[in-house]
């Protein structure tokens, strides 16, 4: 890559640094369309490539949440372990199969959680609902489910695995947005891992690109991670929704 292209990647990483601690879905979700639409790859390689930059913003959006407060260890763990067994499987189908109708099929996926949050935003906005109101509807040893889904979303397009976990934990088990977005990350950790080893083993990682973004999405992780911590609850449902929608009408396009 010349300067000017490590430059504009470093930058490029820095927003999406942001954005992922902003909403604890570590910026891979946008990353894999821009890679696709803005610099032609293919889906498998931009999907690769974004692991290598989702990798640290993970770890050190994970340490943040985890700082301050509120997430249970047994559910991180549970999720893990079961996230991390679903995940080696669906990344050797996702390198081996055409992308396109699971690529829609994920779109649209995406516009349904975007609904959601919208729909989640507006009666917490309008009916002032509280969050500490809200009853656990499942026993945590349900959250496996969670990491059983998450990775196999997370094997399959190398992210996901947040977006799902996100508003699951915080319908079925009663958890605040913060806290849920921190165990998201923490369920995708070993998802990432696996991911990089099938990826990098396909030959579809481009590192230099990589490691561009992460060397950006490191500087800025943290200030997304504070920042969702001193907002409302129902402006983060809105600001993900929109997230969502935008990457949902990348991912449309570039299918």
């Amino acid at each position: 890559m010349s300067p000017l292209e490590i430059i504009l990647f470093i930058i490029l990483g820095a927003l999406l640094g942001w954005l992922g601690g902003l909403f604890g879905i570590g910026g891979g979700l946008i990353a894999i369309s821009i890679l696709g639409i803005a610099f032609g790859m293919d889906q498998q390689h931009a999907q690769g490539t974004s692991l290598v930059m989702v990798v640290p913003t993970v770890l050190i959006g994970l340490y943040h949440y985890w700082r301050r407060g509120g997430m249970d260890a047994r559910v991180i763990a549970l999720m893990a372990l079961t996230a991390g067994a679903m995940t080696y499987f669906f990344a050797r189908l996702a390198v081996a199969l055409p992308s396109t109708p699971l690529r829609r099929a994920f779109a649209v996926f995406l516009i349904v959680l975007a609904l959601y949050y919208a729909w989640r935003g507006y009666s917490e906005t309008r009916g002032g609902e509280s969050r500490k109101s809200v009853k656990p509807m499942l026993p945590w040893p349900f959250t496996g489910l969670i990491g059983l889904t998450g990775g196999a979303l997370s094997g399959l397009f190398t992210v996901g695995g947040a977006v799902f976990s996100v508003p699951a934990l915080t319908l079925l088990f009663g958890y605040a947005q913060t806290v849920a977005q921190g165990m998201g990350l923490a369920l995708v950790l070993p998802s990432l891992l696996f991911g990089l080893v099938v990826y990098g083993g396909a030959g579809d990682i481009r590192w230099p690109v990589g490691l561009a973004l992460a060397a950006g999405s490191v500087l800025t992780v943290s200030w997304g991670v504070s920042l969702a911590h001193r907002l409302p609850e129902a402006a983060l449902k809105y600001g993900f929704s929109v997230v969502l929608l935008l990457t949902a009408g990348l991912l449309w396009l570039r299918a």
